[in-house]
């Protein structure tokens, strides 16, 4: 049986970073992984490039300016990490009052995107907040770095809710695509998903083709000891999805990040945005 032996988890300053403190918590203690848990400081954090001092000013002020920027960037950069290191710190006290026995911490510089990137054969998962400190919570945005790490990894991730509820039940939004007939032997392989039901939505035109992979799903699935439902609906795949989802009382959406059909767009194009700004679990994607 595959088993998830680490758990990479980015944090940032946002209410997103408890949650995924939680449900990396949640998976790291269904399988005894590890929890690399991270903050990187973005390029844009600790230097201000955009600074124009060209015009009518002399060049001495300007090298008194620049001088003084540079300081200014100094003592920006020493708060930035302090802060960083302050956040990983309540980040692992956190996993290990949560019953998490591997926990190491990292603080970084770069792009979260390249340093996913950069771990990919190191890790089995990564664990990222749906929005950052940058995002407007209020118009529901996105956080930058989400689809960014989407593209640039093949490992599995975990986008953390606001808040972590235990998850007892999920639905898997299935389009017969490789991404997500991976998924299936991820969760058939996988210790996390024991004991939770699983209800396999199909959402999009019939064909013998798709159904057959429905049902050898959930007999692979079923094989394993788990409770599976299935259905097929026809219908705008985000509509149907959250209705899935809340007719399930589900607690976990699982989605190929790259498929074949309409809900292909859910991971890659606009859809995607709105299916996961809209839904209020935590989506796990698959490539």
């Amino acid at each position: 049986m595959q088993t998830v032996n680490k758990v990479l988890a980015f944090i940032d300053g946002s209410d997103y970073a408890k949650s995924v403190c939680d449900h990396a918590a949640w998976i790291a203690t269904r399988t005894d992984a590890s929890i690399e848990v991270m903050h990187v400081l973005g390029r844009r954090d600790v230097a201000d490039d955009n600074i124009d001092l060209s015009g009518t000013i002399g060049l001495g002020a300007r090298t008194a300016l620049l001088e003084e920027l540079a300081e200014l960037d100094t003592q920006k950069a020493k708060v930035l990490q302090k802060r960083g290191r302050a956040l990983l710190e309540g980040a692992r006290n956190r996993l290990t009052t949560a019953g998490v026995t591997q926990v190491d911490s990292k603080l970084r510089h770069g792009e979260i995107a390249e340093t996913a990137l950069s771990y990919h054969d190191q890790i089995e998962l990564i664990v990222i907040g749906k929005r950052g400190e940058a995002a407007d919570f209020d118009a529901l945005h996105l956080g930058s770095n989400l689809e960014r790490v989407a593209r640039a990894v093949k490992t599995p991730i975990l986008v953390a809710s606001r808040a972590f509820n235990p998850i007892k039940r999920f639905v898997v939004a299935f389009d017969g695509g490789k991404s997500i007939l991976k998924g299936i032997q991820h969760i058939a392989d996988n210790p996390v998903f024991n004991d939770l039901h699983c209800h396999l939505l199909c959402v999009g035109t019939p064909t013998n083709d798709v159904a057959s992979k429905v049902e050898s799903s959930a007999e692979l699935l079923r094989a394993k000891g788990y409770s599976v439902s299935t259905e097929m609906c026809s219908g705008q795949p985000e509509v149907e999805i959250a209705r899935g989802i809340k007719d399930e009382d589900a607690d976990l959406l699982i989605m190929g990040a790259f498929g074949h059909s309409r809900i292909r767009q859910l991971i890659i194009g606009s859809t995607t945005t709105e299916m996961i700004r809209s839904c209020f679990v935590p989506v796990m994607l698959f490539r």
